[in-house]
């Protein structure tokens, strides 16, 4: 059959991703490499309902209370542990390796008194998980001084390491009791610290608030992926 005039030879088409595929690798691993991952928390805390309207910033103090009134204290700030731990070991003459230190800024929090941080800090991490259960939670005695309550130590140190003092966020179980919650704020009150956050979980949010509408779109975003 003769060719039509005018008429365009196909070609087979070839592109070459190998250059693309090694670009793609290479931001694959810089995020991997890059991203923060967010250490498991000491202990398991049941937050009570509410209907908060903000979140918790990035950059804080959390004051973790447990169901038996156990304390435990952890900063939002890898940069700002790593300063905290170095005066800390100095101040209480307690003798930290640098991988005693280490697990220190890489945990959640911390919630064994002065006395007992080396030995807890130098178990490996099962020992560890293990040992969670039967630690006695940072000390809180209102009725003394920095000496024995340890609490108001840590608030104090760690607001030199924050952005503007810190901001501070009380976790506290819903089963735990008025008089723990209360040594907790008067701890605060002491150091005039009169502005603070209790973390509750999101159910609840009232329609219309700012937060309400970012969960949403969250939601929105996740459902269009999908």
């Amino acid at each position: 059959m003769a060719k039509k005039r005018g008429q365009i030879k196909k070609k087979d088409t070839f592109i070459d991703m190998t250059a693309l595929c090694d670009f793609t690798l290479l931001l694959l691993t810089f995020f991997i490499m890059a991203t923060s991952f967010k250490p498991e928390e000491s202990v398991e805390v049941v937050t009570p309902g509410s209907t908060s309207t903000k979140e918790i910033p990035e950059g804080f103090m959390l004051i973790t209370l447990d169901k038996n009134g156990r304390v435990f204290f952890g900063v939002d700030n890898i940069n700002a542990k790593r300063a905290i731990i170095d005066v800390v070991n100095d101040d209480k003459n307690l003798g930290l390796t640098p991988r005693e230190k280490e697990i220190f800024v890489t945990s959640s929090s911390i919630g064994v008194p002065f006395s007992q941080m080396k030995g807890f800090l130098s178990l490996d991490e099962a020992e560890r998980k293990k040992a969670i259960d039967n630690v006695a939670g940072i000390p809180v005695d209102t009725t003394g001084s920095y000496t024995t309550n340890e609490l108001a130590y840590w608030i104090r140190l760690s607001r030199n390491y924050l952005d503007k003092g810190g901001r501070i966020a009380i976790k506290a179980d819903a089963s735990s009791g008025y008089p723990d919650v209360s040594k907790i704020i008067s701890t605060l009150g002491k150091q005039k610290i009169f502005t603070f956050s209790f973390i509750t979980d999101m159910k609840g949010v009232p329609e219309g608030t700012a937060l309400f509408e970012k969960m949403e779109s969250a939601r929105s975003g996740s459902s269009s992926e999908e």
